[in-house]
């Protein structure tokens, strides 16, 4: 109660309370007022919030001094852009802190690459019980791109059991040791909304895809608390070196909201996270009758629930209405069947909660918008800002429905310049039109909220922003883009990673952009991000991040320090 009553005393009766004021100067500021680019060149706040912005045709700058303020501190930002903190709509900080310390098995280029990966990580990373590692992608292999099977696996590792998730978190790669310890037989089936991929004779091969996958994990001892805030804090610090200020952290269990909170108490939370609580998980549903929560200092909140309807395209769970192009006979895998899915749906809109649903494939698509369109007038929540998060491939119609519903598409760039090689492959030449639609859903005035799904792709929002623009890969591949009709312009693709994710997340009040009396959440990087060669975009680098008016990361680097 103490610690309450201080905070309150200090928020509210700041003249009692040290106040620190701040003046940026010497900067190329951007930010967003409307759909209008805003340019400024000094930023002042104090303590966590603004007191002002000098915009560029303002030829006087001096600290305008709250009378609270015992000192003021002037930062020269030696001429570098300072744009408000971007914010990550979708990914998975847990799963991220992990990746940054399992092995790391992104661009591999063929299966023996990536056992020789998981091998060399095993020989730096000695007395674990099992050896964990993500980021294969089979696609991506240059000799074979079918899935790998347990053999070569089981050669590096005999007695010592692996477990290997895709890099889109939704197909897993074991040897016969994990699966010995799992229990797997050539008698095991395949549980609903899941598949345990067999050879001819019947026998696992060692990899399952979606609900399948629990086969396995559920034989891996679970993480201890202090392991999840080691894992948690090690992400969250490496996401403010990227850029980030906030991110939508989609899909957690009752046990993690715990660890934020107590890591907020801690005051141990380098950026803001906003939650999205996994449906089904343990506890689920009373946490749900608990209701939506939101820190005292706004590092974080939960006031949505995510559901995954469907797996993923390159893993061909993506729960398609007709046939996958390159493989006959199969649409694609749903993780709940609709009375389910709507019993989960109705339930969080009665308690108050956003509702969040994966849906990746056009059949997925159309059942969760049915849904919305059933649910939303029966519980009166048109203003929850109900959200698809992917919304990866649409059919025309289902187009015209995100408008009507008032559904947000939560969106990441970066999946259509890593599935450009495959994704038309996966859906023909038809289908294909309706995928990463990001002009086409601009266009009905969708509002569309970035992200990345790191770990399925990297953090870095500047990759994000790089995509959303030129529909090209980091070699400027394809020409002109990939379905270049599809792009958006430099302010919609900073739209989507500033106000528009934070209006996702019912935050744009706090965060999102800058201005008087909201967070002092921004960052200063290298180039600017508006007149640099949009094929450079990506390359763009963090010099420093703030957030609630503490720098949170500096590359320091004789740069020319910001002090």
């Amino acid at each position: 109660m103490r610690k309450i009553i201080s905070f309150f005393t200090c928020q509210l009766l700041a003249f009692t309370c040290l106040a620190q004021t701040t003046l940026i100067h010497n900067i190329k500021g951007y930010t967003l007022d409307g759909k209008q680019l805003k340019q400024f060149s000094a930023l002042q706040f104090t303590n966590d919030k603004i007191d002002k912005i000098y915009y560029s045709n303002e030829t006087e700058i001096s600290p305008k001094t709250p009378h609270t303020a015992s000192n003021i501190k002037t930062i020269d930002g030696h001429g570098k852009t300072l744009l408000p903190g971007l914010i990550d709509a979708h990914g998975h900080v847990l799963s991220y802190g992990l990746s940054l310390m399992r092995a790391d098995l992104t661009n591999t280029t063929s299966e023996q690459a990536a056992v020789d990966r998981v091998i060399d990580y095993a020989k730096n990373n000695k007395g674990f019980a099992w050896i964990q590692g993500r980021g294969w992608n089979q696609v991506q292999w240059q000799a074979n791109s079918k899935f790998p099977d347990h053999t070569k696996l089981d050669k590096a590792f005999p007695d010592t059991p692996v477990w290997l998730e895709r890099v889109d978190g939704h197909a897993g790669w074991a040897n016969k040791k994990a699966m010995e310890l799992a229990g797997i037989t050539s008698g095991t089936k395949s549980p609903d909304g899941g598949q345990i991929i067999k050879d001819s004779a019947g026998n696992p091969t060692g990899i399952f895809i979606d609900n399948a996958m629990k086969l396995i994990e559920t034989s891996i001892a679970p993480l201890t608390k202090q392991e999840q805030k080691f894992a948690l804090i090690k992400a969250m610090k490496s996401l403010a070196s990227l850029g980030l200020t906030s991110v939508h952290d989609a899909g957690i269990t009752a046990e993690n909201i715990d660890i934020y909170k107590e890591l907020t108490e801690e005051n141990n939370m380098p950026i803001r996270i906003n939650a999205m609580l996994y449906v089904p998980s343990i506890n689920w549903l009373a946490t749900v009758n608990k209701g939506t929560y939101q820190s005292l200092d706004a590092m974080f909140a939960l006031n949505s629930i995510k559901i995954q309807a469907d797996g993923a395209l390159g893993s061909r769970g993506a729960s398609l209405i007709e046939n996958y192009s390159d493989k006959p006979d199969h649409k694609g895998l749903l993780l709940h069947d609709e009375e389910t899915l709507s019993n989960y749906i109705s339930t969080a809109m009665n308690a108050g909660f956003q509702v969040n649903i994966h849906a990746i494939g056009d059949n997925a698509n159309n059942i969760v918008l049915n849904q919305y369109q059933k649910l939303i007038p029966a519980t009166k929540t048109k203003n929850s800002r109900h959200r698809i998060e992917h919304a990866q491939i649409l059919t025309t119609a289902d187009i015209e429905r995100f408008s009507k519903l008032n559904i947000i598409a939560s969106m990441q760039a970066t999946h259509a310049t890593s599935d450009k090689n495959m994704a038309q492959a996966r859906l023909g030449d038809q289908r294909i039109l309706g995928a990463y639609a990001w002009r086409t859903l601009l266009s009905k005035n969708v509002i569309i909220a970035a992200g990345s799904d790191f770990p399925v792709e990297s953090p870095n929002p500047f990759y994000g922003l790089h995509a959303a623009i030129t529909r090209q890969d980091h070699q400027n591949k394809p020409d002109n883009g990939w379905f270049p009709n599809e792009k958006m312009t430099r302010i919609e693709a900073f739209r989507t990673f500033t106000i528009d994710a934070a209006y996702a997340g019912h935050q744009e009040k706090l965060i999102g952009s800058l201005a008087k009396g909201k967070k002092a959440d921004f960052i200063l990087i290298e180039n600017n991000l508006f007149s640099e060669p949009e094929t450079d975009i990506w390359k763009n680098e963090v010099v420093s991040t703030w957030v609630n008016g503490k720098q949170v990361y500096s590359n320091d680097l004789d740069k020319g320090n910001l002090n």
